[in-house]
């Protein structure tokens, strides 16, 4: 339908975008400090081959204490817009996604943008927790399909060792730190299906963090004697409850995502799901009877669960390899906290 404008107003003036969109580039940041299962098992009543067994994970990345998510996402965007062959003045937007950038306001994008020296972008953070990257690819190829951004750059990072608690056995071994980027363009071809996404805000107290930033300060101002400093407020879960919810809920999601690019399971080159859980990956990829060709990204083994870095590092990772060809096509899912989750078929880079 066109819309006729109102008698004696002059109509709007509205930029007409490309047909289509598609990632460009991807780069990863894994900060230097590998943690084994052993030392944190020196703080929790459990042993490397009880976390192996229940999540997968080897090992993990900690950032240093000065690194910053801001630090880690410079790493990782350099590296996207080098395999783009984009530079930073040319990029319109910043959409940055993390849950542990340790400031409510301003957002962590805006400081990016001058770190890469981009010239005045529009710049904003997203808190999607394990799915803000899904949503940030969804949201830049609107941008540039509508035509209000040409190249967009997304983000996912987390410094997210400043809020897991050591000494909880649930949550210790699980987080990681890193950060994972991609700049999305215009595009001559389809790289971008249509994205499913979605929540369940009647589980939203299935992964939540501790306290809330208000419940602190009274413990900041008038401290007690011989109380703890305060610190970052813990992350906590209910495992079995997310485990149960990530199994049955997201394969049809992952499913639903597949049929709405008109593809086939077997069309796939790659399936890069958020770094969770490695038993949730393999029950994703039994429900979804991927074909044995099709490459599955397990990045937590060594990486840990970094929440909106998780996708993109683990892209980024099997592109450097070689294990996944360029151009290929991947289903990618982010599912987390909220509980959210976004997915959408991509073209790689």
């Amino acid at each position: 339908m066109t819309l006729q404008p109102i008698t004696g107003r002059t109509a709007l003036t509205v930029p007409d975008g490309p047909r289509h969109a598609r990632i460009h580039g991807i780069g990863g940041y894994r900060p230097e400090r590998v943690v084994t299962n052993e030392e944190i098992c020196r703080h929790i009543d459990s042993s490397d081959e009880w976390i192996q067994q229940r999540s997968g994970i080897i090992e993990r990345r900690f950032a240093a204490p000065d690194e910053t998510v801001v630090d880690m996402a410079e790493h990782a965007s350099v590296k996207a817009l080098e395999m783009a062959g984009v530079s930073a003045d040319q990029i319109d937007v910043i959409l940055l996604a993390t849950v542990s950038f340790p400031y409510q306001t301003p957002a962590a994008a805006p400081l990016l943008a001058i770190r890469l020296g981009a010239d005045d972008p529009a710049a904003y953070d997203i808190s999607a927790a394990c799915a803000g990257y899904c949503y940030g690819i969804s949201m830049a190829n609107d941008m540039i399909r509508a035509g209000s951004a040409q190249f967009v750059l997304v983000v996912g990072v987390e410094k997210l060792s400043d809020f897991t608690s050591p000494t909880d056995r649930g949550t210790a071994f699980i987080f990681g730190d890193g950060a994972g980027a991609a700049v999305v363009g215009p595009s001559d071809f389809p790289g971008i299906g249509p994205t499913v996404a979605g929540s369940d805000g009647h589980n939203w107290d299935k992964i939540v963090q501790r306290q809330a930033w208000t419940d602190l300060r009274p413990a900041m101002d008038h401290p007690q004697p011989g109380q703890e400093t305060p610190t970052w407020p813990a992350i906590e879960m209910q495992g079995q409850s997310v485990f149960r919810w990530a199994v049955f809920s997201m394969a049809p999601v992952a499913a639903r995502t597949i049929t709405a690019a008109g593809i086939a399971p077997e069309d796939l080159d790659a399936f890069v799901p958020h770094q969770a859980n490695m038993r949730i990956t393999d029950a994703m990829v039994k429900a979804l009877k991927l074909p044995e060709g099709v490459a599955v990204a397990r990045d937590v083994a060594t990486t840990g669960n970094t929440s909106a870095a998780s996708v993109p590092l683990a892209m980024s990772r099997m592109l450097e390899a070689g294990d996944i060809p360029h151009g290929g096509l991947a289903l990618q899912i982010g599912f987390g906290a909220g509980l959210v989750y976004a997915a959408q078929v991509v073209v790689l880079p």
